[in-house]
């Protein structure tokens, strides 16, 4: 059998293609050694979020809650029970892929999957589980894994334990007394946030000179001030040197040197692109420099009827981006007119408070060239807010330009910021100025509305 389109990996970027391509009639071979879902499921975005709301519920409960008059005495968290929770939803979901595997009609091949050049009918050949796998076109959707930064010492510590990365520490069923965060990106501070309401004491050692990437800075700064509060230390433009049994070693900024004694470590410093031993030389697929397989706005490669899509690709590496890049690289094989965009896609850091944005940032569009007007409001303009938020400190801000007001960017710290950034990204992909934001009617009352008052400014 030939397929219409052969799917390395079973990642969000994956199933949504099989799902994709089964809706339009093509038939799909998807090939995942490892459960379907890939890591967002099962080791990332969903397992996180499942414990990190459990945290956010002890927090009330442990006392936050006696700001709105509420008291629970001898509030606990079990930790185990909580790791539990979240491996029963993560395969409830699971199944639920398998599910749409099953719609779709396409076929769900139980091994790793690797290229294997062009038979002699010029079609794709793939190699799995011993067996060989003939299709019209490629989507390479292989992940990503964690990046291990040479620091000595660590590769000893991951393979002993004492070391972890996001797949090991969402099935720790011990809480540690001191975890030592390695990176300041969203697993490294959605990690941070739940043991340390979970009663870890907790250091985050970053090499920027702040925290959370390349989200806007006031925000950054604001989010370590609310985290720094609840007892999290944090050693930014540091360095971690040295890694061994029961601590580690690194310098500062300004060259002293820290020493932090642990019981676990937690590598978030960032992801790695999964495209080595999956025969991409048999076909001379081109990569960047960051190891991803180098994509157009059509998500086509190098090698024509070869796609790539998802964290494989190194552009985005966040699982709604992968969804989009499947649905245009199986549109374009179909021969639909569609175009992947990067410019309004939404990125959130599910700590308590949340930090969400979306387009560009003050220091980006600088970065850019472009002349920008920027308005900052407090979330304590919305009543709503002041209701949910006893004592918050939240702000968003909203980026337009100089002329014209468009709305280029927006991004917030405080609750629910992750519900209320989709609006924006509508608004930056749809190129609202902030007239039309401010014409728009926002139901009263929301935490959203702070959104339409900031552009009433521009009036």
């Amino acid at each position: 059998m030939t397929y219409d389109l052969l799917i390395l990996g079973g990642g969000p970027a994956g199933f949504r293609a099989a799902e994709r391509a089964g809706h339009f009639g093509l038939s799909a071979a998807v090939f995942e050694g490892n459960a379907l879902g890939g890591v967002c499921l099962n080791e990332g975005c969903i397992p996180t979020k499942t414990m990190l709301y459990s945290a956010k519920l002890y927090d009330y409960a442990k006392g936050g809650a006696e700001k709105y008059g509420v008291t629970a005495k001898e509030a606990s968290l079990d930790h185990e029970f909580v790791v539990a929770r979240k491996d029963r939803i993560v395969k409830k979901l699971v199944a639920g892929v398998e599910m749409q595997m099953k719609k779709a009609r396409a076929d769900v091949v139980r091994a790793n999957g690797a290229l294997a050049g062009r038979n002699e009918a010029g079609e794709f050949v793939i190699e799995a589980g011993g067996e060989t796998f003939a299709g019209k076109n490629v989507l390479i959707a292989t992940g990503s894994s964690a990046s291990v930064p040479p620091v000595p010492g660590l590769k000893e510590a991951l393979a002993d334990g004492f070391a972890v990365t996001n797949r090991e520490i969402l099935s720790m069923r011990e809480i540690p007394s001191k975890l030592v965060v390695m990176g300041a990106g969203a697993i490294g501070l959605e990690m941070a946030s739940y043991f340390n309401s979970a009663g870890s004491d907790v250091t985050v050692v970053e090499m920027l000179d702040r925290i959370g990437g390349r989200i806007d800075r006031d925000i950054a700064a604001l989010l370590q001030r609310n985290y720094t509060a609840r007892g999290v230390k944090f050693l930014t433009g540091s360095r971690i040197q040295s890694v061994e049994a029961g601590r580690v070693r690194g310098v500062k900024p300004n060259g002293d040197e820290f020493e932090l004694e642990a019981d676990k470590i937690l590598v978030a410093a960032g992801r790695k692109p999964n495209t080595r031993g999956i025969g991409l030389e048999s076909l001379g697929v081109e990569l960047v420099a960051n190891g991803g397989i180098r994509t157009d706005e059509k998500m086509r490669t190098n090698v024509p009827g070869v796609f790539a899509a998802g964290d494989a690709n190194g552009i985005s590496m966040l699982a709604h981006t992968a969804y989009r890049e499947a649905e245009v690289a199986v549109n374009v094989i179909r021969g639909a007119d569609d175009t992947m965009r990067y410019d309004a896609i939404p990125s959130v850091i599910y700590t308590n408070p949340e930090a969400a944005s979306v387009g560009e940032t003050e220091e980006t569009a600088a970065e850019k060239g472009m002349t920008v007007k920027t308005v900052k409001l407090p979330l304590l303009f919305s009543g709503r807010y002041q209701a949910e938020n006893e004592g918050g400190n939240g702000i968003m801000k909203l980026v337009l330009d100089g002329e014209k007001r468009i709305i280029l960017g927006a991004c917030m710290l405080g609750n629910p910021a992750s519900e209320i950034i989709p609006a924006m990204a509508v608004a930056v992909a749809r190129r609202m100025t902030a007239a039309d934001l401010a014409q728009t009617v926002f139901p009263h009352p929301t935490v959203a509305e702070v959104l339409r008052d900031a552009a009433l400014t521009e009036l």
